[in-house]
């Protein structure tokens, strides 16, 4: 009972924090967002591949992956009902969407599948609370062959002290915490699950890229 308590605290607070913003997302992130075309880039989604991207908030990336890569079948599933306003009139019936928090949904009950042969993570583990689940729980979902791609803010050891500092500051503002451990524990994830992993650093480890492949 907790648990669910505590999933549905943090949809209420996702929905809270984008009712407004939502409307504005896809323009304000995509000055500091870094990396994200790049892993769109490095997907390599042939026709009748089954894309995921768990917390798909206004469906920008999925809508870039159907451009970039045609043919794909896309999915997304975010926990806030207010960003999936925006996904829903952004991919229309390019999409199909789901409601659910990325550490125990069940994909065949939302997404009418039970694997995916490319997820997605795209800044999204630094705002979810129990993001090692979220992570372990993408890396069950690949199928045979499958690919785990994540992007997310990197350690920022490249920046100045001062400018960590101020940035650190204005994401907590979002609820957004950098995930400062997420190389080990993709590291970890990956032998668990018998994945390979390849990690890249970002410029002065702004965003951090793995990919866990099976």
């Amino acid at each position: 009972m907790a648990t669910a308590s505590r999933r549905s605290g943090h949809a209420a607070l996702m929905d809270e924090v984008y009712r407004g913003q939502r409307h504005i997302y896809n323009f304000t992130r995509k000055y500091y967002l870094f990396g994200r075309d790049t892993l769109i880039e490095g997907l390599a989604a042939r026709p009748g591949t089954r894309v995921l991207e768990v917390a798909c908030g206004t469906g920008r990336n999925l809508a870039k992956i159907g451009k970039a890569w045609p043919g794909g079948r896309l999915y997304g599933l975010d926990i806030s009902s207010e960003m999936l306003k925006s996904a829903r009139a952004a991919l229309g019936a390019e999409a199909r969407l789901g409601e659910g928090d990325a550490s125990a949904f069940d994909p065949e009950t939302l997404l009418g599948e039970t694997a995916f042969e490319r997820i997605v993570l795209s800044y999204s583990l630094s705002m979810i609370p129990d993001w090692q689940t979220a992570l372990d729980h993408a890396a069950g979902l690949l199928a045979e062959e499958g690919e785990l791609h994540v992007v997310d803010f990197g350690d920022l050891k490249g920046l100045p002290g001062p400018f960590q500092s101020l940035l650190k500051g204005w994401l907590a503002k979002f609820h957004v915490e950098p995930r400062a451990g997420l190389p080990e524990v993709a590291a970890r994830i990956a032998a668990a699950h018998g994945l390979r992993l390849k990690s890249n650093r970002g410029p002065l480890g702004y965003f951090q890229l793995h990919v866990l492949a099976a």
